[in-house]
């Protein structure tokens, strides 16, 4: 029972409609932001392959000449349509025969070969879907013993630096990216007792990698008590 001298508790305070407007406008800017994005990206990216492609075209085959109206986007189905109909030929033995043509003639120049073979290295492990992409998400040791860090398998080490770092120990080649950016990272031969398989994807690796650690697998989001323990 409260004196009666005492002051009365505090009511609790309630949000100002300043607050509550602020609050709604970062909820809808999550909401908006990333559709945005999205849609600007796929924007740009169909206008800077127009004005790559369309140039391209002779002027009486323009397609603004049928349809009227310059459309977003056409440039990126003619190139479309243009590879399928180059990857087709290719896959024959015409194809072949004239890519192994055209090859021979790049070697016999100095500087375009270079150009050549690197540019159709980084094409051929971009694209092509061979055995070369990335097989499991990792953890590895690194850069130090006690500190871990995500990593991507590729494939077993093999040939001399299989031979002479652990003779008898199978090596296994994983690329550790960096964060934000994923595209650069460093390549670590590890002993294959020393990593961590991981069970989520690849892409939900590359999601943790990009956002700093923010954005885990929803079904193995690390609960508060766990990370306590992980801790202790």
């Amino acid at each position: 029972m409260n004196a009666p001298f005492d002051d009365p508790p505090p009511e609790p305070k309630r949000p100002s409609r300043l607050g509550g407007l602020r609050a709604s406008f970062l909820t809808g800017l999550v909401v908006i932001a990333p559709v945005g994005l999205t849609l600007w990206l796929i924007w740009t990216v169909a206008g800077w392959v127009d004005g790559m492609v369309l140039p391209l075209i002779p002027e009486q085959f323009q397609p603004e000449q049928y349809i009227g109206i310059n459309l977003r986007g056409l440039g990126v189905i003619i190139f479309l349509i243009f590879t399928i109909i180059v990857g087709w030929v290719a896959k024959g033995l015409i194809g072949r025969s004239l890519i192994s043509l055209a090859e021979s003639l790049v070697e016999r120049m100095p500087v375009v070969r270079s150009v050549y073979s690197g540019v159709k290295q980084i094409a051929e492990t971009i694209f092509a879907q061979s055995e070369r992409s990335f097989e499991t998400a990792c953890l590895v040791q690194y850069p130090r013993e006690g500190l871990w860090a995500i990593g991507f398998i590729s494939t077993a080490a093999k040939g001399e630096i299989s031979d002479k770092l652990h003779p008898g120990t199978e090596l296994l080649s994983v690329f550790v990216p960096t964060t934000p950016n994923p595209t650069s990272g460093f390549l670590l031969f590890v002993p294959r007792s020393e990593v961590v398989a991981l069970d989520m994807s690849i892409e939900d690796a590359a999601k943790l990698v990009i956002s700093a650690g923010l954005v885990y697998p929803p079904e193995r989001r690390p609960t508060a008590g766990s990370a306590r323990r992980g801790r202790g």
